[in-house]
């Protein structure tokens, strides 16, 4: 088990390290030149000398890199040239709202789709299951934009039940702040739900057809006994892979919707860094995004493992 664990540590701390490099050597290949940015078209050459200085955009990439990333380890971010509030406080505010909308909308997605992944595998081909089959299908054809615009001209517009935009904190109104985040989280978790119940009905057929579920009803078991008990931990494996993968994803793919809803998140951090040529800030948020990816995908890799030994018996022989 230490070797097993050992080499996944020593696989994700290099992971962690071709990341924050490709996310660094990303935003320096973007078009413009921040200091013109920052200065404006009427700068001398003098001024854009010093402040190219101040920011260390003479010297090498490398040697920026390195010296960004000495500062990452030190929990030192940098500063926003154009705001001029540390990165990493701007970032702790909005990773909190960035995080609850992603936590919320997982939370609603599985309670979702784990019910009608276990009724949809109970009788396949059923009616039920018809039903549940082309309802997430036609789930997965919609894309999220197009489904943000419909919920908030239907529940914000016409309805007038939530509101479009804006976020309210949770220890500032709690309610308020479940009702600003109404639209965002039914948003994230309509897309997600869908290929959670699928993967969920497949692998519950597959296992409702061992012998030893065979063996739990002819002992006499309910049928919700054994699907719940016997059938749905087997069958949850590879729904945890693919919900790790989404979170992961979900905490960078939250740009279009914190943007479309007005939520001061670590998406709409990152776009208006980019859009404003604050380099420094928009590494910032970048980072953060990729290693949180790299982080949730390296937890439900040792989660699979210690749910299904066989899992890391196979990697550590490997």
């Amino acid at each position: 088990m230490l070797t097993f664990a050992l080499r996944r540590l020593g696989r994700f701390l290099f992971v962690l390290l071709v990341v924050t490099a490709a996310s660094h050597l990303m935003l320096e290949l973007l078009p413009g030149d921040p200091v013109v940015t920052i200065l404006g078209v009427g700068a001398t050459e003098e001024g854009i000398a010093e402040l190219r200085a101040r920011l260390n955009l003479d010297e090498p990439w490398p040697v920026r890199y390195l010296s960004w990333l000495w500062g990452l380890l030190q929990g030192d971010f940098g500063f926003s040239y154009l705001t001029q509030q540390p990165v990493g406080e701007a970032l702790a505010e909005r990773l909190s709202v960035t995080l609850e909308l992603v936590v919320l909308s997982q939370v609603v997605a599985l309670a979702i789709a784990i019910p009608l992944g276990i009724a949809s595998a109970y009788r396949p081909g059923g009616r039920f299951d018809r039903f549940v089959t082309s309802s997430t299908f036609l789930l997965l054809a919609v894309p999220p934009f197009v489904l943000a615009v419909l919920l908030s001209l239907v529940f914000a517009v016409q309805l007038g039940w939530l509101p479009a935009t804006g976020y309210v904190p949770f220890t500032r109104d709690p309610w308020g702040n479940l009702r600003s985040l109404t639209l965002p989280v039914v948003t994230l978790a309509v897309g997600a739900l869908a290929p959670y119940a699928r993967i969920l009905r497949a692998e519950m057929i597959g296992t409702l057809q061992e012998d030893y579920i065979s063996v739990a009803r002819a002992k006499g078991m309910p049928p919700w006994y054994v699907l719940t008990r016997h059938a749905l931990r087997p069958s949850m494996f590879t729904l945890i892979t693919v919900a790790g993968l989404s979170v992961g994803g979900l905490i960078g793919g939250t740009v279009i919707i914190e943007q479309l809803f007005g939520l001061p998140g670590l998406g709409n951090y990152l776009l208006a860094g980019i859009q404003q040529r604050d380099y420094i800030a928009a590494q910032g948020a970048l980072v953060v995004i990729v290693v949180g990816y790299v982080v949730v995908n390296f937890l439900v890799d040792v989660l699979y493992s210690v749910i299904d030994p066989r899992v890391r018996s196979r990697r550590a022989a490997g």
